[in-house]
Formats: structure tokens, C-alpha cells, sequence
């Protein structure tokens, strides 16, 4: 327990005798400071009690002045020594001592100095050894929470019972955890940064007002090594169910080996599952493999595929999830776009779910719903014909020759394929003369071998640009 200046009076053997009317303050003494200077400002740090005999103060100027410095130090008090250069208190000590609000005693001539500072100094070292064992007892506690199978809520847990408070954790800007309700977290607060790599990212909340600093200090490490831990777990995971997704896509695996292996990564061949597919800014890509995710994804298989974030999910979850999800990587400072594969049993179900939500992520909007199933979207999902090749055999000599001739050839030819081969429509769009149009078209056919104006020519050209524009030479 910390010592106060009423202990100090009223502690037996020292006979010590209180003057003046300025009240005793309940603050606890921090130290015994003995001194003979006219001015001990300098010396002093506050909270002290201040002992002297006066032997410099001759004067009643000296000693206000003694006063005045003392107080301005922000001493507790002053102990004046009888007996040697003074036989009372001097009368101008207490007056001006009076005027300041500082306390002033009487040490008599048989109580040595020495007894006060070692009284002070071992109230001093009990209290701090008690603080010791309190907070190596709050170590403890917090790191067995963590360590003893409760993991990280389970360490907040106890730290708000430690603290008396209510805490929460926030990653990305969304509440993660938290011992109190909504209305808790907007009451008044203490945010202290969580380090985990990314700055901002991570908060620990507390109601105030709080006390124990020390405790937290601790709290917040292991938080931020726990995190830190959690993020290499999520990215050595996804990167490992994100090459078998990556072989499932691609037809390397299949049947009961596919069941098993990702059964093994959390996603069940005996239920229907819908895959949602993340793609963010190229300069934000490096954030996925550790990207926490919101409450409601909770068992929910995790991927990186091709620098997009899989996230495989049973039907039957939360209808809005999509949204969650958007308004999360919002929150996240993510510029993302969200492709929704719709619900499928089996591995193959899983494969076309991946299909249709990497196609409707081309329609860039924040969240992209899939589209009925269509004959080209099944074709282009198939992973035994080269599509990358019969693209660029198609495609790369009108590439090529727009690129030195600037004609706009490819562009022409995907307009005519959007507006269902109408030259008329063409040439509005682009605004050309038809003649121009039909120019241009020729040329394609000369070109590529292929005529846009014939069935199956104009069929093996858009599917030669729509695996071109969805990057299906890989999955």
C-alpha cells in the first residue's frame, strides 16, 4: 500500500508535531528530500516531503522564499528540524507555508532524519513489490487464457475483468470482438493501435476511464503476436487450399480424390456451395492472404486463386452475405469488386460456381450476381481444349495489325459481335461510314481466315474474345 503524509505524522516513536492550518493532502508521499538550500526547486520533483533545519534561513525573507520554492516544486509538505540552528519553528515559515496551502511539521531534535526516509523508503518498496506480484499475477492469467485453449477471446475476456472495463478489438474497421454491447463501444474510450504489419489496421478499445497501463502494455503485445500468428496460419492455409482449388478448376482433380481432399479443407462434397470471388486493386492484392474476415465467414474455406480471393460457403447461409462482404472490404480501405458463383453440389458444382463468379466479376460492379448458365461460359470452363491458343491464333493478327496501323480492327469486330452483326449499328456506334464498317470487316477476314458474317465464323470469334477478355489461359 502507497504512504501518505497522515501516516507520517501519526506514525509512533518519530513525535512529530503538525503547525500551521494548511490541510493535509491525500496524495501519496513519493519521497524524503533533505536539504539546506535557499532554493531546492531545481532539486526536487514533486510529491516529496521536503526536510530542513534551516540552517540558511536566518531571515523571514529567506525562509518565504524557502516556502514559495518548495511549493512551486510541488512538495507534499515541509519537515523542519528543531533543535540545532532553530529552537521552534520560525513563525515566518508557517505563515507564508499557510498562505501556499503546504503543510508544515516539527521533526523534534531526538528524531533523526534518517527515520522518516526509511520509513517512506520501505512503504515505498512494499507497495512496489505488491504491484510486482499483482501484474506478473495478471501476466500470468492473460497468457494462460491465451495459451489454455481460449485464445484470443479468452485473453480480452480476462482483461476486461482485470481492468473493470469493457474492450473491444477492431481489425480493418470492423468489431471483431468485444465484452460490451454497441452501445458500450460508443461511450467514452481509449484506442490503442494494435501492431501487426499494417498500420491502422487494428485497435484495442477501452471504456474509461481505465487504469493499470502496465496491464495493457502486456495485453497488447500478446494481441499483437496472437494477430500477427493468425495472419502467417491464414496465409500458409489459403495459399495450400488455394492450389487445390486451383486443380479442382482445372480438371487435375476430380471425383472421390477431390471429395477427400476438400473435405480435408473444410468444404463438403455432400452439400450444395456457392463461391464468392474477390478481386481488389492490383496494389491491394499483397493484403489477401492474411485478409481476416468478418464473424459471419466463420468456417468458411479460404483461397487465394490466380490473385483473387475465394471464399467457399454452404447454401443456406445468410442470404446478405454479399453484402457483408462488400461493406466490409469497403471498411477495409479495399477498392473490391465481389463475383457470386451460384450453388452447386459436388466438385464439378464447384468448378462451374468458380466459373460464374470469375465471369461476372467483368461486369465490375461492387457485387456481380451470376447469370443463367450458358453455352459459352460451359465451354470456356472446359480445361482440355487450348484456349489461350485458338484465342491468339484468332486474334493476334488483328493485334498486330492495329498495333502498327492503328485501324481498330479488334475494336470494330467487337462491336459487330455486340450488336448482333448490324453494319448500320456499327457504324452509329463508332461513327464511320458504313462502307468504312464493311472495309473493316473485310480486312478481319482477310486477316484472321475467319468471316464475322458466317455462323460458325462469327461463333469461334466470340468465343476467342471472350477468353481473351476473361485471361482464361489460366484459372
Amino acid at each position: 500500500m502507497p504512504i501518505f503524509l497522515s501516516d507520517l505524522l501519526a506514525a509512533p516513536g518519530l513525535d512529530l508535531i503538525q503547525h500551521g492550518t494548511a490541510p493535509v493532502a491525500a496524495a501519496p508521499l513519493q519521497w524524503v528530500a533533505v536539504t539546506e538550500l535557499e532554493d531546492p526547486f531545481p532539486f526536487l520533483g514533486g510529491g516529496e516531503v521536503v526536510l530542513t533545519t534551516g540552517l540558511r534561513q536566518r531571515t523571514g525573507a529567506v525562509q518565504r522564499s524557502f516556502v514559495e520554492s518548495v511549493h512551486r516544486a510541488g512538495a507534499l509538505a515541509i519537515g523542519f528540524g528543531t533543535g540545532l540552528s532553530h529552537a521552534k519553528v520560525p513563525a515566518a515559515l508557517i505563515d507564508a507555508a499557510n498562505r501556499q496551502g503546504l503543510p508544515v511539521f516539527e521533526v523534534p531534535y531526538q528524531t533523526p532524519f534518517v527515520a522518516l526516509g526509511k520509513m517512506v523508503a520501505d512503504a515505498l518498496s512494499a507497495d512496489h513489490v505488491t504491484q510486482l506480484r499483482e501484474l506478473l499475477a495478471a501476466h500470468q492469467s492473460l497468457a494462460g487464457a491465451l495459451l489454455g485453449g481460449k485464445g484470443l477471446p479468452g485473453l480480452l475476456q480476462e482483461l476486461a475483468g482485470l481492468l473493470g472495463n469493457h474492450v473491444s478489438l477492431h481489425q480493418y474497421g470492423a468489431r471483431v470482438f468485444a465484452t460490451g454491447s454497441e452501445a458500450d463501444d460508443a461511450a467514452s474510450r481509449h484506442r490503442i493501435p494494435i501492431a501487426t504489419g499494417l498500420r491502422d489496421r487494428c485497435a484495442l478499445v477501452i471504456t474509461e476511464p481505465y487504469r493499470r497501463p502496465d496491464i495493457v502494455a502486456y495485453a497488447q503485445s500478446l494481441i499483437s503476436v496472437e494477430l500477427s500468428n493468425q495472419a502467417r496460419r491464414r496465409a500458409r492455409d489459403r495459399a495450400v487450399t488455394g492450389q487445390l482449388l486451383t486443380d479442382v478448376v482445372a480438371g487435375r482433380l476430380a471425383g472421390n480424390d477431390a471429395a477427400l481432399r476438400l473435405q480435408g479443407a473444410g468444404i463438403s462434397m455432400a452439400r450444395r456451395n456457392l463461391t464468392f470471388l474477390v478481386e481488389v486493386a492490383s496494389g491491394q492484392v499483397r493484403s489477401l492472404p492474411a485478409l481476416p474476415l468478418p464473424a459471419e465467414f466463420d468456417g468458411a474455406a479460404t483461397a487465394v486463386v490466380d490473385g483473387r480471393l475465394a471464399v467457399v460457403v454452404p447454401e443456406g447461409a445468410r442470404t446478405d452475405l454479399a453484402g457483408i462482404l462488400r461493406d466490409y472490404l469497403y471498411g477495409s480501405g479495399l477498392t473490391a469488386k465481389i463475383g457470386v458463383g451460384g450453388s452447386y453440389a459436388e466438385s464439378a458444382g464447384l468448378r462451374w460456381s468458380y466459373f460464374e463468379a470469375k465471369e461476372s466479376l467483368q461486369r465490375g460492379q461492387s457485387i456481380n450476381e451470376p447469370e443463367r448458365l450458358s453455352l459459352t461460359s460451359l465451354l470456356m470452363s472446359g480445361t482440355d481444349v487450348p484456349l489461350a491458343d485458338l484465342a491468339a491464333e484468332a486474334l493476334d493478327p488483328l493485334t498486330d495489325f492495329d498495333a502498327g496501323h492503328d485501324a481498330q480492327l479488334l475494336e470494330t469486330l467487337e462491336q459487330y459481335l455486340a450488336l448482333n452483326g448490324s453494319v448500320a449499328a456499327v457504324a452509329d456506334e463508332l461513327g464511320l461510314h458504313r462502307n468504312s464498317v464493311r472495309y473493316r470487316l473485310g480486312q478481319i477476314t482477310e486477316l484472321t481466315g475467319y468471316d464475322p458474317a458466317v455462323t460458325a465464323d462469327r461463333v469461334h470469334l466470340f468465343l476467342a474474345l471472350n477468353v481473351r477478355r476473361l485471361g482464361l489461359g489460366s484459372v
